[in-house]
């Protein structure tokens, strides 16, 4: 059902409500307010009642968590959302920032930094002054329309985050379907064809679908292909000792390799060349 409204707390803003809004924002393209609900607001399932109303109620766009028992896992409005849009899996998946911020929300930022191994102080070191600012001017409106700018960077905030999820799935898709692991040995390298049409990242992704693999995973080198050439791109996986790019920068069909040895880009197509190539950067 469209909505034609999203409806939020009044007062200071954090990143669970203004994410959530976010990605309302960008699939319905609806103002948003600032304010706190009635009863009918809740009762209306075209008005999205975000992080506020004591009520978690998808059926009529109703996402709050702030009813939920003290014991529950960290959950927010932001991951209610994510969950109505289908999303949340793949979110806490790929999303490395999402735990941190149902910790934050839900348990405060003392136990976060409990939590994460680190100190309070080491999380504010991290606070950035593009969250401060948006956070700050979310808090001061009362209502935004679409075409206004603070909606605007809000929407593609929203869009951005619909993108990477839905593209990544895709392209995680899209790597098991092609990739191949070839077994070394003592380790494993990820090899990835040329396929047409060429993807526009063809390495995109590939760090996700290793971690998809599991734990025992001894991957230490990729081949992928090179999307500014018609040959490949070779590189460590977590930057391997077993492997220094700058040993082949010599070759004559190798017409990149980083002074780190991190990164080498060759012409060559036959799959025996590149194989040959790899070997030679062996340490």
């Amino acid at each position: 059902m469209p909505l034609s409204l999203i409806l939020t707390h009044p007062g200071g803003s954090h990143k669970d409500e203004l994410l959530a809004c976010c990605l309302l924002a960008a699939v319905h393209r609806v103002p948003i307010v600032r304010r706190e609900p009635t009863a009918e607001d809740l009762a209306d399932p075209t008005i999205a009642v975000v992080d506020v109303g004591g009520e978690h109620a998808p059926e009529r766009h109703n996402f709050d968590h702030h009813q939920f028992p003290a014991d529950t896992p960290p959950i927010c409005s932001l991951s209610l959302v994510l969950q109505h849009l289908g999303l949340y899996e793949d979110a806490r998946a790929f999303c490395d920032w999402l735990e941190p911020a149902e910790w934050f929300d839900t348990r405060g930022p003392n136990t976060t930094a409990k939590w994460l191994g680190v100190t309070r102080e080491s999380m504010t070191k991290l606070t950035s002054p593009i969250d401060v600012t948006i956070l700050r001017r979310f808090a001061k409106a009362k209502r935004l329309e679409p075409g206004e700018p603070l909606w605007e960077i809000l929407s593609y905030i929203g869009s951005d985050l619909l993108d990477y999820l839905r593209d990544l799935r895709s392209r995680l898709d899209y790597i098991a379907l092609h990739a191949k692991i070839w077994n070394l040995g003592d380790h494993e390298v990820l090899f990835l064809p040329r396929t047409e049409p060429l993807p526009d990242e063809p390495s995109s992704g590939i760090e996700r679908y290793i971690e998809s693999l599991g734990k025992d995973t001894t991957v230490a080198a990729l081949i992928y292909p090179d999307r500014r050439g018609t040959g490949y791109g070779l590189s460590r996986h977590n930057d391997s000792p077993l492997y220094d790019f700058t040993r082949i920068e010599t070759q004559p069909d190798v017409h990149f390799a980083h002074a780190r040895g991190f990164v080498a880009k060759t012409s060559a197509v036959e799959l025996d060349r590149v194989k040959e190539l790899l070997s030679l950067a062996k340490v």
